[in-house]
């Protein structure tokens, strides 16, 4: 299994965190989304994905319905074929993720009632969908460039959207949150926030109206699949 991503993609942060609780072990390949105009542009990563999107997780045919099994022998180190040919390509984080889960059950990132999964679908698409394609790096860049945005008004845009998403999320996470987003499992939607607010961190965005979102931000990242997912922890860390 390899993954294609950034160190500092909110989305390949997601796919990162869900390998690393699931114990699975992916070799990772750099997309530089910045070099060169951005190597996600590229004819040859364009054959991996057409949107030109990290990330893109690219599993050997074998892997495909991969037993629990053999997913437990792969943790533990024992060789894995990752290496064949013909190897398939799945792209969008979220359906990464939910592969992923469906494909290696433990643990499982959603709860166990069709009611309970939905909710955590919302929570993790109101980040993913909503609050994070407005303001990734193609967005802005398409402000700045194409449309002449200054640097003030750009900054402005990415301040009303997360705070206006985040606003909703804590509405949300006043409900339904316990230890984490959802109850006291580590669902999908901790996977998607913690992200998120590494990303408005970065753009020192005042988190104190968002108590909830900054508790559950600092528990998720006291554990280890968190932890070793973090942008800084990455090898093209720059």
């Amino acid at each position: 299994m390899k993954l294609y991503g950034y160190w500092r993609s909110s989305a390949a942060y997601r796919v990162r965190i869900a390998l690393n609780l699931k114990q699975i072990q992916a070799e990772q390949f750099s997309i530089h989304l910045v070099k060169n105009g951005g190597e996600q542009h590229s004819e040859v990563f364009r054959q991996l994905n057409p949107q030109s999107l990290v990330p893109a997780l690219s599993i050997a045919p074998n892997q495909l319905h991969q037993s629990e099994k053999t997913r437990q022998a792969s943790a533990e180190g024992q060789p894995s074929p990752s290496q064949l040919e013909d190897e398939q390509i799945l792209t969008q984080s979220l359906a990464i993720i939910e592969y992923l889960d469906e494909a290696f059950p433990a643990p499982s990132l959603l709860p166990q009632t069709a009611w309970e999964r939905a909710q955590v679908r919302s929570l993790s698409y109101a980040i993913a969908c909503d609050i994070h394609p407005l303001n990734n790096l193609r967005v802005l860049q398409y402000l700045t460039g194409e449309l002449g945005v200054d640097e003030q008004r750009k900054n402005a845009w990415y301040l009303h959207w997360i705070q206006s998403g985040f606003a909703a999320i804590e509405q949300m996470l006043v409900k339904q949150s316990g230890q984490y987003c959802f109850g006291d499992q580590v669902t999908m939607a901790d996977i998607c926030l913690i992200p998120q607010v590494y990303n408005a961190e970065r753009f020192h965005v005042d988190m104190a109206p968002y108590p909830h979102i900054q508790r559950i931000y600092q528990t998720c990242n006291q554990l280890d699949a968190f932890i070793n997912a973090q942008p800084e922890r990455q090898a093209d860390a720059i």
